[in-house]
């Protein structure tokens, strides 16, 4: 008999009058089974008797079905994007809860877009090989496949800094000579220092190992002899000892080379590579750095700090940097003061010792600098619109202060922060009454645009439109095609740089602002400068602690007043209904 049938002799025998106990014992069953088939046989007949799924009804804790269609979305834009880079690029967007790296990895699965494998090793079962500290071990290899236009093939020099992965050197050059080897590796050595070690494989740019003469010394050997470096050499047919060089190799063919043209010479093939690499060192999140950026812990090794060992090259090799004619030293910048509004603090210097966790704390705002650089003393120069960070006297990044003047004036009171006065970069009010700048550019797939040499985030969910972007030296308003301002941010260009922007020019008539929006909602803003409506987080810094905003909320954009001044417009990302308080006309947060 089937499974069913069972089950309906044991309800005939109960209905019978058989105890239940027998008739458990007889089925080899327990008596709340029994039970419960006759039970469903009174409500269902026949039909109940028959085993049903357990899969429950609903399921909490399973991702959303918005986040799973971003999670999707990205990776058919970007197809070498696997788990671990989809969960940082939700968590930089602001996602919350942020889904694991498990869960995306299944999303990818059922939708189809990765092939499920079988792991052979457990991750926990690798070790990764990594120096403890920046330019301890450079790793340097030579790549080929950059095509010309006129059917050649050149070369790229490559160089690697083992511990914070970041490319020190990436040379084109038309063939890989010894000569042209030992360049790349001066200019390196002039521009970040003479690393401990270097390691590369074999081949007779590198050593005489194994050349069909007499052994000998090469010229790239003895720049490491004679500047102290430890020239170190892999296994032969060993590729995986400099792993480091070799995946850059894949990543650069992948995202540069297998995408693009044959360049027309030379020169346009190093500013293509040299733009992208900017990208690589300084914005590109590192899996194997806990989706950290490269720049963020690589340290370079000025020769001023080394004067005992200065960096010596071989006087057959051609100058690096070819010395120019004595020139009169041209004269030190003049930080012009201008007035300030009453109550208003221009900038202060204030020095700082990065602690063990590589997370600085200043009044509230957090730098991240990472373990690499513990116990490095740095130099913060902050007003309340831009932070820069000095490490010896260069600067090592700059982002948008979230200090307000009452932060600065409590710094200059407790005797452990001095005024700098203006920027140097941005010498007073000559440049700021020459009037706005607009420039026409392209936001690339991740929000970012490129000003002044540098990249802009603007925001993602301007990714792949054409924006107009007006700076005057302060703010940043981002318009579209109609003239119709859809954010403000801070300047990251002071106003003397404004006007050296690629096709910049005059600024046109100031920007439409939209219509109210038909919904409007009040709110506190927090101690943090931030607060939330409608699901999505907003930051108006430190600023605004404490003071009550109206936000006006349409399809697309979210714009924050204060009073009737316009403090900032920021895209609208989520859907959500805006809350209405429990407390009636007494909330601040109300809905007008």
């Amino acid at each position: 008999m089937s499974v069913v049938e069972q089950r309906y002799h044991a309800v005939m025998e109960v209905a019978a009058g058989v105890a239940v106990t027998q008739v458990a014992a007889r089925y080899g069953v327990s008596r709340q089974s029994v039970h419960a088939w006759v039970r469903k046989y009174e409500e269902l007949g026949l039909p109940g008797l028959a085993d049903r799924s357990h899969r429950p009804v609903s399921c909490p804790h399973r991702i959303a079905r918005e986040v799973e269609a971003v999670v999707c979305e990205l990776r058919r834009r970007h197809p070498g994007w696997g788990p671990r880079r989809l969960v940082h690029e939700l968590e930089s967007r602001g996602i919350s809860p942020v889904p694991s790296r498990a869960t995306v990895y299944r999303v990818l699965v059922r939708n189809g877009l990765v092939e499920p494998g079988v792991r052979r090793r457990r991750r926990s079962d690798y070790r990764r090989w990594e120096r403890s500290a920046a330019m301890e071990l450079w790793q340097m290899d030579i790549v080929g496949g950059i095509l010309l236009a006129g059917g050649g093939e050149c070369k790229m020099v490559t160089g690697i800094d083992d511990h914070s992965r970041f490319m020190v050197i990436a040379k084109v050059v038309e063939r890989a000579t010894a000569r042209a080897v030992c360049l790349a590796f001066g200019e390196a050595l002039m521009r970040f220092g003479v690393p401990e070690e270097v390691l590369t494989d074999n081949g007779k740019q590198f050593t005489a190992r194994f050349g069909s003469g007499r052994p000998g010394e090469t010229m790239f050997d003895r720049i490491c002899r004679e500047n102290g470096i430890a020239h170190r050499l892999t296994k032969p047919r060993s590729p995986t000892t400099t792993g480091k060089i070799e995946r850059f190799h894949q990543t650069l063919r992948r995202e540069l080379l297998d995408g693009c043209d044959p360049f027309e010479d030379l020169t346009a093939a190093q500013v293509a590579v040299d733009v992208w690499l900017e990208e690589y060192n300084r914005m590109r999140p590192h899996q194997s750095l806990d989706m950290a950026v490269p720049a963020s812990r690589f340290v370079p090794r000025l020769h001023a700090e080394h004067e005992a060992l200065p960096l010596v090259l071989p006087a057959r090799l051609d100058l690096v940097a070819p010395a120019a004619p004595p020139t009169p030293p041209p004269p030190e910048p003049v930080a012009v003061s201008w007035p300030l509004a009453e109550g208003e603090i221009g900038a202060i210097e204030v020095e700082r010792v990065v602690p063990a966790s590589g997370n600085l704390s200043l009044r509230g705002q957090q730098i991240w600098f990472g373990p690499a650089l513990a116990g490095t003393t740095v130099i913060l120069r902050i007003d309340v619109n831009r932070l820069h960070v000095l490490i010896g006297g260069a600067r090592h990044k700059t982002l948008p202060s979230k200090l307000s003047g009452r932060d600065l004036k409590a710094l200059l009171a407790g005797g452990d922060a001095r005024p700098a006065g203006p920027w140097l970069d941005d010498p007073g009010p000559a440049d700021r009454t020459s009037g706005a700048v607009e420039v026409d550019r392209t936001v690339n797939s991740v929000g970012y645009v490129g000003l002044g040499g540098d990249k802009v985030l603007i925001g993602w969910p301007f990714a792949g439109q054409r924006v107009t972007l007006r700076l005057d030296g302060r703010v940043l308003q981002i318009l579209d095609e109609r003239r119709v301002l859809q954010a403000t941010l801070p300047s990251p260009l002071p106003a003397s740089a404004c006007g050296r922007l690629r096709d910049a020019r005059p600024a046109g008539p100031p920007p439409l602002i939209p219509p109210p929006a038909e919904q409007i909602a009040e709110r506190t803003v927090s101690s943090a400068g931030g607060f939330m409506v409608a699901g999505q987080r907003i930051q108006l810094g430190r600023g605004h602690a404490r003071q009550v905003v109206t936000a006006h909320l349409s399809e697309d954009t979210i714009r924050i007043f204060q009073g009737t001044e316009l403090i900032t417009t920021v895209p609208r990302v989520t859907r959500k209904e805006v809350v209405v308080g429990k407390s009636g006309e007494h909330n601040r947060r109300k809905i007008v």
